[in-house]
């Protein structure tokens, strides 16, 4: 009969890899409460996409380095990317993108304003292409990490999908925790691919949240840095002391001594 043995250390062990596909079975049905939200008008709204995997948590953890790049002047914004690259690379077993994919071409009309124009008039017509009356997002050439603007009606959808997606997560005691910083990362390298704006939810399952308590200048002091540190202090500990080899430190014993002790 199988068996399943499941344990987070050490990590990338066959033990471990057990415990991450529970997290993926628990990210596939956060998923799908993401996609059964509710949403403006009873029409599909969002996209997901699902990724795991070593190689995926690295790509995307150096994409969001780069980004910290971006803007150097600007400490936060910097400082947040580092942090939330090394929870991604580190201590996430897999991420859950979702996006809005009608927000910018497909406003609600209703007027309301809340794109960032007048009340009663829509912003976004005026700074968007028109042609035939329609959105031509072909013209479409930003110049920010987010193409706005967005229908806020549309975006609405996008809350609700990230609601199920968290309360899901919650309800299978799986840690997760949306980020702007994953999402834009992710969309750069092509998840959700229709969306202008897109969230990343990273996934995990550890005996402490991988997304909380996160101390200053974490991207340096994280689990992975101090086992680096551990492994590069260890030999000098091995060699140091004086000891000398292991069996030079007991004492030798005849058997005619050990008969005497006797």
């Amino acid at each position: 009969m199988p068996d399943f043995y499941i344990n987070e250390w050490p990590p990338f062990s066959p033990e471990d890899e057990a415990r991450k596909d529970n997290v993926r079975l628990a990210a596939r049905l956060m998923v799908n409460a993401a996609l059964t939200a509710p949403c403006i008008g009873g029409n599909a709204a969002v996209e997901a996409h699902l990724v795991y995997g070593r190689k995926e948590m690295d790509e995307l953890a150096k994409k969001m380095l780069e980004l910290a790049r971006e803007n150097p002047r600007n400490k936060f914004w910097k400082n947040i990317f580092k942090y939330e690259a090394t929870m991604i690379r580190e201590q996430t077993d897999a991420v859950v993108f979702l996006g809005s994919w009608n927000a910018a071409d497909d406003p609600f009309d209703i007027g309301c304003g809340r794109c960032g124009g007048i009340p009663r008039l829509c912003w976004l017509y005026e700074k968007r292409a028109i042609r035939a009356g329609k959105i031509d997002m072909t013209e479409s050439q930003p110049t920010t990490l987010v193409d706005g603007p967005l229908c806020m009606i549309r975006t609405t959808a996008l809350g609700f999908a990230m609601g199920a997606a968290m309360w899901m997560s919650y309800r299978l005691l799986v840690d997760s925790r949306p980020f702007m910083s994953v999402g834009i990362a992710g969309q750069k390298l092509g998840y959700c691919p229709n969306s202008q704006i897109v969230v990343g939810i990273p996934v995990a399952a550890y005996s402490k949240n991988a997304y909380v308590d996160i101390r200053p200048d974490y991207h340096v002091l994280s689990q992975w840095k101090a086992v680096q540190a551990m492994r590069k202090y260890y030999p000098l500990f091995r060699l140091g002391g004086g000891q000398g080899d292991y069996r030079d430190s007991f004492p030798f014993v005849t058997p005619e001594a050990e008969g005497e002790e006797e």
